[in-house]
């Protein structure tokens, strides 16, 4: 697998539209400049940020001297008919400046490439028939821009070798997906190749390069929902002489795609669960059930089930059968089938295995989030160093792969959750991130880990370490034995084991 690491720079591909120019400035220049200008008119109406492209051939040795006059081969003609001076290329590339849009280029030759550099260009692009193109790819890379690389035709081993010739030159890069059809019929579009992309090359910004027909907006909804976060089309504006080929989209279906862009990422909304709106809460509470006084309450008696009923609706504040728990206490008498309002009610307190169970789904949650399968023969350790209750806060989720002359763990520390500071007497052992982000002190000296980074721990050496959004680590160690750690904290030390650790098998569905 070719490494992915994207090097720093200002630049960034996110949410930007690629609006390709290509030939449809027909070679007037004039031409050029309204479609340029009707086009920024669309991007300034949506807010979004935008780039016009240009593609740049230096014809007269980009074609063989025996096609120049006459040739069969399709594109010919038309890159002769459409021939632009460096000088109208130059008004073209002002105009886009003036309207304040990101200004990209497309070489086809190594002369192109040295033009786009001497002109100034922000972002340079390598078209899929040029993804396999090694000497052009040479130039581009040492021309020192950002670039962005389309990958219609490409072969995943083809896409592997540009990755890792880009990341092994440390090139600002982003890829396309794409389909080099013109126009794409719905069953060439392959849409989830966004999807596998995006999880090939992680840190490595997806896009998708359409040639759809224009009036079909759902090809870019679908794209944002599989996770593009760049989007490049051909445009071009129609005249009474002029018409546009069946890929190319008029400013007023540019606006339309961009509404489309705009309404599938707010369906999508974010990746994290929200909480509920207001609306959706006030529907669903509309429809759960409430408790309610079967018979007379005293106040400040432990309320039983046989004493309550379940019935909708359930008003605001009042406590809903799902979070019925025996053992509430009504602070004030209540009459039968008065409800059980939240504000007068004293609710038992989560016992400390039902904590450690709950933590049980958002440890499992991160395991599959960080691709990490376990084995069936594994042992579970819940470390609460200050009690199950607080397990959340103060502890860690140890799960042991390997125990033998070497030991393999799982560490699993949930968002805001802390290991107190302790020692090995016999242990060694190595920290590796696989998700997340873990915060380290060893000896005094703290270190922020991100994925792949690690940490060495020796025998008898002070270290502490806490996560504020959630980790999974690995550790690697020599043979673990119990009641081989020394803790800081003379409360934690005084614990006995079985005190400080909840060790289940599996994930311990009846131990705890």
């Amino acid at each position: 697998m070719p490494d992915t690491i994207q090097m720093d720079a200002q630049f960034s591909f996110e949410d930007l539209f690629v609006l390709d120019l290509a030939n449809n400035h027909q070679g007037d220049v004039a031409h050029g400049k309204r479609i340029v200008r009707e086009c920024a008119e669309v991007v300034r109406r949506h807010g979004v940020r935008a780039g016009i492209k240009f593609q740049f051939r230096e014809l007269d040795s980009f074609i063989h001297p025996a096609h120049r006059k006459t040739s069969d081969n399709k594109h010919v003609g038309r890159f002769l008919s459409t021939r632009l001076d460096r000088q109208s290329f130059q008004a073209l590339l002002d105009e886009v400046r003036a309207q304040g849009l990101v200004s990209i280029c497309t070489p086809f030759d190594e002369a192109s490439v040295d033009l786009i550099r001497e002109m100034r260009f922000d972002v340079l692009k390598i078209a899929s028939c040029s993804a396999a193109d090694w000497p052009l790819l040479e130039h581009a890379a040492a021309a020192g821009l950002p670039i962005i690389a389309s990958t219609g035709g490409l072969t995943i081993a083809d896409i592997d070798n540009l990755v890792s010739f880009f990341s092994h030159r440390a090139v600002r890069f982003a890829l396309m997906h794409c389909v080099s059809i013109y126009p794409t019929p719905d069953a060439d579009m392959q849409l989830n190749q966004v999807d596998a992309l995006r999880r090939r090359f992680p840190g490595v910004t997806i896009g998708w390069s359409t040639h759809e027909d224009p009036d079909d907006t759902m090809p870019v909804a679908i794209a944002v929902a599989k996770g593009a976060r760049m989007y490049e089309r051909h445009v071009g504006v129609t005249t009474d002489k002029i018409k546009l080929n069946a890929y190319s989209s008029t400013p007023a279906q540019v606006d339309k795609w961009i509404v489309a862009y705009g309404k599938a990422k707010a369906m999508c909304g974010a990746l994290e669960r929200p909480p509920a709106a207001k609306v959706e809460a006030d529907s669903i509470l509309s429809l759960r059930r409430g408790v309610f006084a079967r018979t007379p309450i005293k106040a400040g008696t432990p309320v039983t089930r046989e004493m309550v009923y379940f019935a909708m609706p359930c008003a605001e504040g009042q406590l809903d059968s799902g979070h019925w728990r025996e053992g509430t206490v009504s602070i004030a008498a209540l009459a039968p089938d008065a409800p059980l309002q939240l504000a007068g009610l004293k609710l038992p307190s989560d016992p400390g295995a039902l904590v450690l169970k709950r933590a049980i789904h958002d440890v499992k949650a991160m395991l599959a989030e960080s691709h990490v399968v376990l084995d069936t023969g594994f042992q579970v350790e819940f470390s609460h160093h200050f009690g199950m209750e607080r397990f959340r806060e103060i502890g860690t989720t140890l799960i042991t792969c390997v125990n033998r002359e070497y030991c393999k763990k799982l560490l699993v520390q949930l968002p805001g959750q802390r290991h107190p500071l302790h020692f090995h007497k016999r242990k060694e052992e190595t920290f590796q991130v696989l998700s997340g982000e873990l915060t380290v002190e060893v000896d005094g000296r703290v270190r922020n880990l991100g994925p792949g980074e690690t940490q060495l721990v020796l025998p008898g050496v002070w270290h502490r370490f806490w996560s504020e959004a959630g980790a999974v680590v690995e550790e690697l160690s020599t043979t673990h034995y119990n009641n081989d750690s020394v803790y800081q904290d003379p409360n934690i030390q005084s614990l006995t084991r079985e005190q400080r650790k909840t060790v289940v098998d599996h994930w311990g569905r009846y131990q705890i």
